[in-house]
């Protein structure tokens, strides 16, 4: 069984998936799937098990991204995840509950291709990508132009 399957598994166990039908759309047995459900707690009827896992990720008992049980620590901050993967896998799949602060996004114009692009909390930011940084910094004599000189920075450029 790979990563994957496992990812599946456990996605479709806590939204209500049957393990027939899991096993169906990971292409494993049935008995593969229940087997790993017991394992890692994910066991029961399904609509149940869905309720349940709900129930405790509303009290801070199971992980928001797997739904695995939590052990919250004695003091300090309650945990949210189980692991530091788990945490990063939730974070990028809902982008949009990040809160930034709305004067901390700066409007540019890159350097190299002449695009506006947005940028949260970097004030010195000059190139809207990797890309266009490298193309700019390594192939400016390729391409018959002088690099980009910084408003700050000295108007001579080095003949290198």
């Amino acid at each position: 069984m790979t990563d994957f399957q496992k990812q599946q598994i456990r996605e479709f166990r806590i939204r209500g998936v049957g393990y027939r039908a899991i096993s169906s759309i990971t292409g494993l047995s049935r008995d593969i799937v229940r087997n790993y459900c017991k394992a890692y707690g994910l066991d029961g009827f399904a609509r149940d098990l869905n309720i349940n896992i709900k129930e405790k990720i509303d009290k801070q008992e199971a992980c928001l991204s797997c739904g695995k049980d939590l052990k919250q620590p004695a003091t300090g901050r309650k945990r949210k995840f189980c692991s530091d993967d788990c945490r990063r896998d939730w974070w990028q799949r809902h982008p949009d509950s990040i809160k930034r602060n709305e004067e901390t996004i700066f409007e540019y114009t890159c350097a190299y291709c002449g695009q506006e692009f947005k940028v949260y909390a970097q004030k010195s930011r000059k190139y809207c990508s990797h890309e266009c940084y490298i193309r700019d910094r390594y192939w400016w004599k390729e391409e018959g132009r002088r690099p980009y000189v910084g408003p700050f920075e000295n108007e001579e450029v080095h003949n290198e």
